[in-house]
């Protein structure tokens, strides 16, 4: 039997624009990035302009098909792929992808949803500009789906999360009405903060269609450096000698456990690993001078001179050339992809105080090898915001997938229960998506769950925006939304 919601989608964005089981391979769209899951799509609608995103809400509200709106399916907890029910309809914003308006005096830049992310820097530099999002899925993400999961990468620090980077949204409410808030202003005290209502909220409480960004000067000189450090505690030292020495110079403090290098080093040999990569931790450090290379290298030099004096700092160096920079990157963002090579893996992206930092890695890694004895904790991040990807792989020449199919709730239940009492959050930048929401009831504030189910009512009442995302649905409820 024919559906009778697509012909009416076909009527909005064209035939081509309409993808079904029936004549197309829907896997780019149906299966999450990490291979871990593949949904079932009603259809595939790909909208073209905001008018007819909102058309496609109102005619799928009319059929009462729910929606799941994706932008470049980078996500890792099932936020952005349809279940397995074969009634949800998947929204993909790729066609969204126009730059409507850079102002270099306003220092804003104004893009689609679609629009991948670094298109949307590359368009900031041609202008002498810098757009301070930066992430290792930046190739292919888009700014929908960084704004509507608040992404971080590795300039939080300094510039903040993707919501402390966004001035104004357009979004498509449930209801299919459009709310234009494309305003560049950096103060604006109308009533209620609308744009930070729907930034972080994963598309359950409206579709991001375009956003106004802010930008910066580029700086003159970026320097990286690396440097070996006997312990996290050691680390947490240098972040914070740092800080006091460079100031808001300091744009990135990334750091890596010996494990996670290892990987890199056995699955990408081509990417040497700066000191030999046998201290127990690295860390990865940015600085982005106003004035030149000559005043940056003299500061990032004095900074770790007296590190190394001072701080237990083991050896350090900078990086004398954008290649060498770029080189000692590449290294910290290939561990995810040295992870997968190793094979199956437990993700957690926490965040935790950065004073609390080691005592939490020293109790859950306690608490890990106890239950779990040989299982191999990969410990990376943003140490700067105290974001870790405190990451676990099986223990070695152990079926990976059994490992998970039985010890995977076992230890993000002694993971998450550590980060909560170290006054931590057990989603720092990845948001909860479907993989998550049945955890948020046991780690979230129960009058903060209920005022998010409040607003989802308000919203979305009947429960048609990414329904089972964020907000799992109620015991004995039939109805996704709250």
């Amino acid at each position: 039997m024919d559906d009778p919601l697509l012909p009416a989608l076909r009527a909005i964005v064209g035939d081509a624009h309409v993808l079904t089981a029936a004549d197309a391979d829907l896997t780019p769209w149906e299966q999450d990035w990490r291979r871990r899951h593949r949904g079932r799509a009603r259809a595939v609608v790909r909208p073209g302009s905001t008018d007819e995103v909102a058309a496609v809400v109102r005619a799928c509200a009319a059929y009462g098909a729910p929606i799941v709106p994706q932008g470049g399916n980078t996500g890792l907890v099932l936020g952005g792929v349809p279940d397995d029910s074969g009634t949800q309809v998947v929204l993909s914003t790729t066609r969204l992808n126009r730059i409507r308006a850079l102002d270099p005096a306003n220092l804003t830049l104004t893009v689609e949803a679609g629009c991948v992310l670094q298109v949307a820097q590359q368009a900031a530099a041609e202008a002498g500009l810098w757009l301070p999002l930066s992430l290792a899925a930046e190739g292919s993400c888009t700014i929908g789906g960084n704004l509507a999961t608040n992404a971080g990468g590795t300039q939080v620090l300094r510039f903040g999360n993707a919501r402390d980077l966004c001035l104004g949204l357009e979004v498509v409410t449930a209801d299919g009405q459009i709310y234009r808030g494309l305003k560049g202003l950096r103060k604006d005290n109308t009533g209620y903060d609308l744009r930070h209502l729907f930034i972080g909220s994963e598309g359950t409480l409206g579709i991001i269609t375009a956003a106004v960004l802010k930008l910066y000067p580029q700086p003159a000189a970026q320097l990286t450096a690396w440097a070996a450090l006997p312990d996290l505690e050691a680390a947490v030292a240098l972040l914070a000698r740092a800080q006091r020495q460079l100031g808001p110079a300091l744009t990135g403090f990334e750091v890596m456990n010996r494990w996670a290098l290892t990987l890199v080093q056995r699955h990408f040999p081509q990417l040497p690993v700066p000191l030999a990569g046998a201290a127990p931790y690295a860390a990865l450090l940015e600085l982005s001078d106003p004035e030149d290379e000559a005043h940056a290298r003299a500061q990032l030099e004095a900074l770790l001179t007296t590190a190394l004096q001072q701080d237990r700092v083991l050896d350090a160096v900078v990086a004398h050339s954008l290649a060498q920079a770029r080189a000692m990157w590449h290294i910290r963002e290939s561990i995810p992809l040295a992870q997968a090579e190793e094979g199956l893996n437990i993700k957690h992206d926490i965040s935790v105080p950065v004073s609390r930092l080691a005592a939490f890695c020293a109790e859950a890694e306690a608490a890990l090898a106890q239950a779990v004895p040989g299982a191999r904790v990969v410990n990376f991040g943003h140490l700067g915001d105290g974001n870790l990807h405190f990451n676990v792989q099986c223990p070695a020449g152990s079926d990976a997938a059994a490992f998970l199919r039985t010890q995977e709730a076992r230890i993000h239940a002694l993971v998450y229960d550590a980060v909560q009492r170290h006054g931590g959050s057990i989603s720092a930048e990845h948001g909860i998506g479907a993989l998550k929401a049945p955890l948020l009831p046991r780690y979230q504030d129960p009058v903060a769950l209920g005022l998010m189910r409040a607003i989802k009512q308000a919203l979305d009442p009947h429960g048609r925006l990414n329904p089972g995302r964020v907000l799992a649905p109620l015991a004995g409820s039939d109805n996704p939304a709250p």
